[in-house]
């Protein structure tokens, strides 16, 4: 099978959350593909090790890993400043991180129900918040927000989940109206997953057309 090639991506910084397994590796290994300046933070060591090394011996060029743990939003804002100041600016933020564990509506705890909006939803706001200084001196950007149609056709075993990503969807919006003091284009969009039971597939055809700003 013949890969598109988009040469606009070359060179530009992108910044990819939860991309140590599944989706989030998936975007990894196709930026690396068009030539882009990859980055992503994941809170499993082990896996962005080995994910580094087997982007190199596809690519050529290894994407930079920063372990980090995402409900911490002190240290998400260290690590996305690690990446600019190795990489430089981002063109595209890609927030993929998540969490769906199953739960019983009638269990869940405030703990536990605050912890899945962590690890779903606020970071979401906030890389988007500190990225878009990046993209405002740069002169534009790409934010994509990983979404999923669980919210839209119920899903029993994921109530948390599915609340945090109904309120995910809308950070598109937020971010688009943050505020501007220069001539500058941001392109916000929220990409809707279908239910996966085993192995998660990538998404990366789905969002392409929105990253060549």
């Amino acid at each position: 099978m013949t890969e598109t090639s988009y040469s606009g991506l070359a060179g530009r910084v992108v910044l990819i959350t939860g991309g140590a397994s599944g989706i989030g590796a998936a975007f990894v290994h196709a930026f690396a593909a068009q030539q882009a300046r990859v980055a992503f933070l994941d809170i499993d060591t082990e896996a962005g090790e080995a994910l580094v090394d087997e982007v190199a011996d596809v690519s050529g060029t290894a994407p930079l890993f920063v372990p980090c743990n995402l409900i911490d939003i002190d240290a998400l804002r260290a690590a996305m400043a690690q990446v600019q100041g190795t990489l430089g600016n981002a063109a595209v933020l890609v927030n993929n991180a998540a969490n769906d564990q199953r739960q019983v509506l009638s269990d869940v705890t405030p703990a536990e129900f605050d912890w899945m909006i962590g690890v779903n939803l606020k970071h979401v706001f906030f890389a988007a918040q500190a990225i878009v200084p990046q993209m405002q001196a740069r002169g534009g950007g790409s934010i994509i927000n990983m979404s999923s149609i669980a919210w839209m056709r119920g899903a029993p075993a994921l109530p948390a989940y599915a609340a945090a990503k109904a309120r995910g969807s809308s950070v598109p919006i937020v971010s688009g109206s943050m505020p501007s003091r220069l001539a500058w284009s941001l392109r916000s969009v929220s990409a809707g997953s279908g239910f996966q039971t085993s192995r998660r597939l990538p998404m990366c055809g789905r969002v392409r057309p929105y990253l060549m700003r």
